[in-house]
């Protein structure tokens, strides 16, 4: 078993492969011992500090209830509670919340305030969520896509959308564990060429093809997994009328899901704007999974916990 003790999460670039494999294992086996009734209190003692500057219905019930099941506390520090760099410096907050707590969550807009803190904090910071990165969504969505389909390597993923964090976090995961991924986003929506090229870094030791491409039926064609998420991120309300027209061609619709393999599953993180980039048809779908996702942000989130802290 690799220690990862007090490491922080911050993007799965920064993961070895191994190391991201020991978390799905770990997630599976906490999930199972929660599913036949047996308890686990791995972290009894244990305080966990949750810092939203974003908030989330997901990202607080998943580790809230996770760390309850863990047998430790969680506590909620929302934005009305904390003004990161504002009241106070990052490097302050990190340094005192460390005396305090024996694991950092926080879910931020800027993705230098994890970095931050995870460099002046004592404790492991797990990034909840960052406009360059959702690690933790795509350590769940690794989970659930092993769950369905009892392997990793070799499938072939098609994410149809924004080249945002999750599309990011998506590319960095597979890289490590050689899953092919194919992002398809309007041109001036693809993924930063930065991250693209260490996710295809990455790709070279597992055997991963990761392409991009503005041709969403491309993508699909012959997909084990097709995913998407909303068009517009908190904090883009202001351009949400320019994006709604730009990814009109973006949507996941039946017509799009049936090109990809007939047992292909669809993902979607959470929340859907059902009609806009995804039909409700194609969430409810026999083969969605959207909510198995959702579930397993939890058990994966405590496999983290119980190995960093």
């Amino acid at each position: 078993m690799i220690c990862m003790k007090g490491k922080s999460i911050l993007t799965l670039h920064e993961l070895t492969t191994e190391e991201v494999l020991q978390i799905l294992k770990t997630a599976e086996h906490l999930k199972l011992q929660q599913q036949i009734g047996e308890s686990h209190p791995l972290l009894q003692g244990k305080t966990l500090t949750m810092i939203f500057q974003k908030p989330s219905l997901r990202t607080r019930l998943s580790f809230e209830t996770g760390m309850t099941q863990l047998g430790g506390h969680a506590i909620y520090l929302g934005p009305d509670d904390i003004a990161l760099g504002k009241r106070e410096t990052t490097e302050d907050i990190a340094i005192v919340t460390s005396r305090y707590c024996d694991v950092i969550m926080a879910r931020v807009f800027a993705h230098n305030i994890v970095e931050d803190l995870a460099k002046y904090a004592t404790v492991p910071v797990i990034n909840g969520l960052s406009d360059a990165a959702h690690p933790c969504q795509a350590l769940g969505d690794f989970l659930t896509i092993y769950e369905k389909k009892q392997r990793l390597s070799g499938l072939k993923l098609a994410y149809i959308g924004d080249g945002n964090n999750v599309a990011n976090s998506l590319l960095l995961g597979a890289a490590k564990v050689g899953m092919h991924v194919t992002v398809a986003s309007p041109e001036e929506y693809d993924v930063e060429k930065a991250v693209f090229d260490l996710a295809v870094a990455d790709a070279a030791t597992t055997g991963a093809k990761l392409r991009l491409t503005n041709d969403p039926l491309e993508a699909v064609r012959d997909a084990d997994v097709v995913y998407t998420d909303v068009w517009t991120s908190m904090g883009q309300e202001r351009e949400r009328e320019e994006r709604f027209a730009d990814f009109q061609k973006y949507q996941v619709n039946l017509a799009l899901f049936e090109q990809a393999k007939s047992d292909a599953i669809f993902m979607h993180c959470l929340p859907a704007h059902y009609g806009e980039e995804v039909t409700y048809e194609v969430a409810k779908h026999p083969r969605s999974v959207i909510y198995d996702q959702a579930e397993n942000r939890m058990h994966t989130q405590k496999a983290i916990m119980v190995l960093v802290a």
